[in-house]
């Protein structure tokens, strides 16, 4: 892509010279190189188009890697520049995605200044397949169906009730009773999902 010639009197940076504006933001998460290395990392700051992080390695130039960060969800891109103490990669999404996100940083970087109350500890999706089975404590099996799940556990719908506690299974992964309501239960997965598998396509 080239840019026309500036006037002189002109001294935009060229990291100002950007499709999407940047909000300063600092948000924990991690993020998987292509060899499936996994390590935290920090926002410097970030777009809909892309965002720079710190980060212990920083990958090759045109690197695929997924990053994960909580309030934001999944966000996978290539490495486009290196910095002295992490990376810069872009933000690979279709539209729907990329407004939605766009959404989010408008209320990350407003939150404080209006007082607004915190969100929720992880993104939250209803995934495609909604259907699912759980295995109670007893062994017996029910019908439900997952209304929402995040890397850290999952709301159902379903007509059997467990105690608050209780160890189930929703399909093949084990989970912890935390909220018991006349409509379902919310679980707590005994381990959290992998961020590179986390998305509406889903299935547990």
């Amino acid at each position: 892509m080239t840019f026309p010639k500036l006037k002189p009197k002109i001294s935009a940076k060229p990291l100002e010279r950007r499709r999407f504006a940047r909000v300063k933001l600092a948000l924990l998460g991690r993020y998987m190189l292509e060899d499936r290395r996994e390590f935290p990392c920090q926002t410097i700051d970030i777009s809909a188009g892309g965002l720079a992080v710190t980060a212990p390695v920083h990958g090759a130039m045109g690197e695929r890697v997924i990053a994960y960060f909580d309030s934001l969800g999944r966000i996978e891109g290539t490495i486009v520049r290196h910095s002295e103490f992490g990376f810069v990669m872009t933000a690979n999404m279709p539209a729907a995605k990329r407004e939605k996100l766009v959404n989010q940083l408008t209320w990350l970087a407003n939150r404080k200044i209006l007082g607004l109350p915190e969100d929720r500890r992880h993104e939250r999706v209803t995934p495609t397949r909604v259907d699912t089975t759980l295995r109670l404590p007893d062994g017996s099996l029910a019908p439900a169906k997952i209304v929402d799940i995040s890397v850290s556990g999952a709301a159902v719908a379903c007509t059997v009730q467990a105690p608050l506690g209780a160890m189930v299974h929703i399909g093949r992964r084990p989970g912890r009773v935390v909220r018991v309501s006349e409509h379902g239960l919310a679980l707590e997965f005994a381990l959290p999902l992998s961020f590179d598998i986390f998305d509406e396509n889903v299935v547990l």
